[in-house]
């Protein structure tokens, strides 16, 4: 028989394989006829009357794009993507051939946004790009891959006379002062000449395809990448309100006050995006999805929890760790009693204050219900957690849920609160689909409550590695890193996958 590690290994390897920029693209993108030729897009059909153009954005748009390439030969006319620095490279190194363009490619390759900040490169790449479009005709056809992460910083193109650096400065300010994420992209995407649909209205009247690899929670199209295709909900009247909540209002550069004064007032109309079509190929829903294909394959009751995990790492750690006491308590038919009860309230509760979108607890719990000890189960799970960095330690959201989850478990098994976990064999996996973790070469590790136990054993202080947030060291340090997950840069990202894997003993 397999180790749970060994099937944890192969499904997150599956769940990554389904999402990978090549075989994403290969599934969904077909071309087909030669006399009135058209492209197939999951199933839509988009005839090819004249011109087929290519641009893209973002991190794993190289793979996308090579890909595409390869699919459309001599119907693609020219492309441009604009990719991080140095990914070409990168790749290179790894051995990843398959996500690098050909020589003599029809597509030109810009690099910028280092360190994942918008630069006079990138800027570069986004006024080719917004170039391209304005030539369009009704006849042509404009292909747009987008990849959610690094995708914004990849478009930059401040209305004129907004400078590139007058722009950065204001987003600065506004992070400083505490804006969320959705605030510092509503006002980027207001000063933007190609975020918020811009793209799509200058491509205007071709036809626009974009196909996008989704790296945020609920997959809203007009956020990922600040949504360059798709109508925005938000108007110059929202720019203004973050604006003014944040104290900013009357120390704004002229240009900028020049932009938004003269902004329409209302997002451009729905209808006005009746040319593009909107697809998402990869997102962590569809990750999920084949992960729980394999791990019925396996032979395991399979249950995914949700797509959008979000939260502080040390509650979504606890959340996880109820959720296996109630199933072992389940496995020796005691979820029933008075411990089953206090497990369900609390982890309601905690639900509850984590606000995940789409979890229906309640539903998963009475699901949860039926399944016995006779077939081993996998909860499945995805989203992304945030760490409260204390310490200098080193490792990444991933590898700190993993120990936080062995721990936890090795706790409650030590004040004997659910002895029935002692007739359990239990694995708790975490990974970043991009293959990277935090500044480490892991995307993730995993763990268990045995681990965990024989880590005290050995003397070694696990809550110390929590406090200095430095997990990487501890599963470097014990066994020889062999819990570690190592798979290399992936290409891709969909955010975070957990796997729970558990059987009776």
């Amino acid at each position: 028989t397999m180790s749970l590690r060994e099937h944890a290994l192969s499904l997150f390897r599956g769940a990554l394989g389904t999402v990978r920029p090549a075989p994403m693209l290969r599934r969904a993108l077909k071309l087909q006829g030669d006399g009135s030729p058209q492209l197939l897009v999951k199933g839509q059909a988009f005839p090819l009357k004249r011109d087929l153009y290519l641009v893209g954005f973002g991190k794993a748009v190289l793979g996308m794009a090579a890909a595409a390439e390869e699919i459309l030969g001599d119907h693609l006319t020219r492309g441009i993507i604009n990719v991080p620095l140095g990914i070409q490279e990168s790749l290179q190194r790894a051995g990843m051939q398959e996500m690098l363009l050909k020589p003599h490619s029809r597509i030109q390759v810009i690099e910028g946004a280092k360190n994942n900040l918008p630069d006079a490169e990138a800027l570069k790449g986004a006024v080719a790009i917004q170039e391209l479009a304005e030539g369009l005709t009704a006849d042509d056809l404009l292909l747009v891959l987008i990849s959610g992460r690094g995708g914004s910083a990849l478009l930059p193109a401040p209305i004129p006379p907004i400078l590139l650096e007058e722009k950065e400065k204001l987003t600065k300010l506004l992070a400083s002062r505490g804006a969320a994420i959705q605030e510092l992209n509503i006002v980027r995407k207001t000063l933007s000449v190609l975020k918020g649909g811009g793209l799509a209205q200058l491509a205007h009247p071709a036809r626009v395809v974009s196909l996008i690899l989704s790296d945020v929670i609920g997959d809203p199209l007009d956020i990922i990448a600040s949504g360059p295709t798709a109508p925005s909900s938000h108007s110059v009247q929202d720019c203004l309100e973050i604006l003014t909540k944040y104290n900013l209002l009357h120390s704004l550069p002229k240009s900028v006050e020049m932009v938004l004064s003269s902004s329409p007032t209302k997002p451009t109309a729905p209808e006005n995006y009746s040319h593009v079509s909107n697809i998402i190929l990869g997102s962590n829903r569809l990750a999920l999805e084949e992960a729980r294909r394999q791990a019925e394959g396996l032979g395991y009751a399979a249950l995914v929890l949700s797509a959008a995990v979000q939260g502080e790492v040390g509650s979504v750690a606890t959340l996880y760790c109820q959720m296996i006491q109630l199933l072992c308590l389940g496995f020796s038919s005691l979820a029933e009693g008075p411990l089953g009860d206090e497990l369900r309230g609390s982890l309601l509760q905690l639900a509850a204050e984590l606000q995940i979108p789409g979890l229906h607890l309640e539903e998963f719990l009475q699901a949860l219900q039926g399944l016995g000890p006779d077939r081993p189960v996998c909860i499945l799970a995805g989203g992304e957690t945030t760490v409260q960095l204390q310490g200098t330690g080193k490792g990444g959201r991933n590898q700190e849920l993993a120990l936080r989850v062995g721990l936890g478990l090795h706790k409650a098994q030590a004040t004997g609160a659910s002895s029935p976990q002692g007739r359990c064999e239990i694995l708790f996996l975490s990974g970043g689909t991009d293959g990277q973790d935090g500044p480490t070469e892991a995307a993730g590790a995993f763990c268990s409550p045995g681990l965990v136990a024989e880590a005290l054993q050995e003397g070694l202080d696990v809550e110390a590695f929590l406090r200095n947030n430095d997990s990487y060291t501890f599963f470097s340090q014990f066994q020889g890193g062999h819990h570690l997950l190592v798979t290399g840069l992936t290409g891709t990202n969909v955010m975070d996958i957990q796997a729970i894997l558990i059987r009776a003993m």
